[in-house]
């Protein structure tokens, strides 16, 4: 049989190795002598505080003990949430994620447990611990998973946003998981949930889940806002509050979304008719600061992308109107900034037109959007925007290799590759290699060798990642 060591044990031999009694001991970890006697000789349980006291007091790292904690205290033992509350936090602000899975392991073959670990997420979520909600979170869904209930919805909703990343094939997987959970959430949670699903499917360029999205997000969202004004009930009002915007948004984002959808099938004159939709906003009833400064958004989109979908139609006379629009309407922390810059670019390549006195015009900003990116936040910022600076790359190459700027062509060529690789993005990478083999003889030797260096970087990384074996000898 397998003994397990304890903390008393490993105290008491320290207490005999250092020569020290139960009072210096206690004078060293800031506690007094009885404490310590009873932690001693077994007859008192210890606090996480106490532990890591005596820890400190030992000369040991912290969290040196934690193992034998949930060894000692937590498994094998009816679980204390007083104790095992303040352990896991404690976990968390120490990183020691596999300990918090541990106690999770531990204790969630009780239901009874579910709602405090569930409150215990939120609060970590809130911290910005995700990482340590996102265990919390997993454990709670994996015990309520036949429960068919709201708060398994809300872990799982949870969990999607907690795991989107750079990698859109485990996105992919997240969104399709997470899906099927939206209409276990409470009718206002939906709202948001459907505005992240919509946008997440919008960064995989899946148009027929991204409509399917926003006709949900809109029709629901119509109700509600007929029942907000139809009632004035105090409950109703409350449960808005936990939206990210305001109500009307989230119709008028449906029309932009399917707007969206229209462009990328090339539907340019229904994409148009979509955007006057969201431009016509004298419907909403709300006058406070924040509507009016999302009804001034929505008009700014409008006009930017009416001009763009003339544009992409085919009309090139609003060219130098689009882009006076985007040097007046425009700063350097403006997200939408590579968006605008695409469309440029998407024209100029659809119909062979000359944009040089454009990008250089902006060439500080490209610059910059190249060197830095920007900052991700919110679930269109860290999915949508990513996806633009991929795409964004392989239209400069394709723009700068088809005029015979073969150094600066194949320079962006390289940065899209990678921004590709980056998010995960199949379609864009073998795009990209594509567009290289058509020009590869002008390519010089140092291009060729960074190519070919990615394209192994790339190839090592699936094999890694597939489990598939790398036979050199």
């Amino acid at each position: 049989m397998k003994h397990t060591p304890t903390i008393r044990a490993e105290l008491d031999g320290y207490l005999k190795q250092e020569g020290l009694s139960l009072t210096q001991f206690g004078q060293l970890a800031g506690m007094n002598r009885g404490i310590v006697s009873a932690i001693v000789t077994g007859n008192k349980s210890m606090s996480v505080n106490q532990l890591d006291l005596i820890t400190e007091a030992m000369g040991l790292p912290e969290g040196y003990f934690y193992d034998l904690f949930i060894e000692n205290y937590i498994i094998d033992h009816p679980p204390n949430m007083r104790r095992i509350e303040p352990f896991l936090f404690r976990c968390a602000e120490l990183d020691k994620l596999d300990a918090i899975r541990r106690v999770v392991e531990a204790i969630m073959d009780n239901l009874l447990y579910s709602p405090k670990l569930f409150e215990i997420a939120e609060e970590l979520l809130a911290e910005g611990r995700h990482a340590a909600a996102l265990l919390l979170y997993e454990g709670v869904a994996e015990a309520e998973k036949y429960q068919h209930s709201e708060r398994l919805a809300v872990c799982q909703y949870r969990i999607f946003t907690i795991q989107v990343g750079d990698d859109q094939s485990r996105n992919l997987s997240a969104a399709t998981i997470f899906k099927a959970f939206v209409e276990r959430l409470d009718e206002i949670d939906q709202l948001d949930a459907l505005k992240d699903l919509a946008n997440m499917y919008r960064s995989l360029r899946k148009w027929d889940k991204v409509e399917e999205m926003a006709r949900k997000m809109k029709a629901k969202a119509e109700v509600q806002y007929t029942l907000k004004h139809q009632q004035k009930d105090l409950k109703r009002d409350e449960s808005t509050k936990k939206l990210s915007r305001p109500m009307f948004v989230y119709i008028t984002y449906a029309d932009l979304l399917c707007a969206g959808v229209c462009e990328a099938q090339g539907d340019y004159q229904q994409a148009l008719q979509y955007t006057y939709a969201y431009a016509n906003l004298n419907w909403v009833k709300e006058t406070d600061e924040d509507t009016q400064d999302w009804i001034g958004l929505f008009q700014h989109w409008a006009e930017v992308n009416t001009y763009v979908f003339k544009l992409l139609s085919g009309d090139t006379s609003v060219l130098n109107d689009y882009v006076e629009y985007i040097a007046a309407t425009s700063n350097e922390a403006d997200k939408e900034m590579v968006t605008k810059l695409l469309n440029v670019m998407f024209a100029a390549n659809r119909y062979q037109l000359d944009v040089n006195y454009i990008l250089k015009r902006f060439e500080t900003v490209i610059g910059s959007i190249v060197q830095h990116g920007q900052p991700s936040s919110d679930m269109y910022t860290k999915q949508v925007i990513p996806e633009q600076f991929a795409r964004f790359g392989y239209e400069l190459a394709y723009y700068y290799l088809y005029r015979g700027m073969h150094n600066v062509g194949f320079k962006y060529l390289m940065y899209s590759m990678v921004k590709s690789h980056t998010i995960n993005n199949e379609t864009y990478f073998i795009n990209c290699m594509g567009l290289f083999v058509r020009f590869k003889a002008q390519a010089a030797p140092e291009t060729k060798t960074e190519f070919y260096n990615l394209i192994e970087k790339v190839w090592l990384d699936n094999v890694e990642k597939s489990g598939f074996s790398d036979h050199r000898g």
